[in-house]
């Protein structure tokens, strides 16, 4: 069995002034996904705070994936109803999950 070995990542300082600016242009009805994966979106911004990940082959377009795939979870962060420790953690966990690869028995 071999497991990869994570980087330490952190939970950067919350971006308020770009979360106002993610729920306004959503609340203006562009899609969520489209303020995510924004040049100015949260992905991108993620991205370049946890560079690490490339050293364990994440490449940005999975990274991305992974956010998608959590965005009800960072909707109910930039809608108030989440702080940003609680999202930002939980997004961390599920990285972590993708990162660490268990070989196949036998290989």
């Amino acid at each position: 069995m071999t497991v990869t070995s994570l980087p330490t990542l952190h939970i950067p300082d919350e971006p308020t002034v770009r979360a106002d600016a993610w729920l306004t242009a959503v609340s203006d009805g562009t899609d969520l996904v489209a303020v995510l994966g924004a040049e100015d979106g949260l992905i991108p911004w993620l991205w370049s705070r946890w560079t690490g990940l490339r050293t364990v082959g994440m490449s940005e377009e999975e990274f991305a994936q992974i956010v998608v795939g959590y965005r009800r979870e960072i909707w109910l962060w930039l809608a108030g109803e989440r702080i940003w420790s609680q999202c930002c953690s939980g997004l961390l966990g599920r990285v972590s999950r993708r990162i660490v690869q268990v070989d196949a028995p036998g290989d």
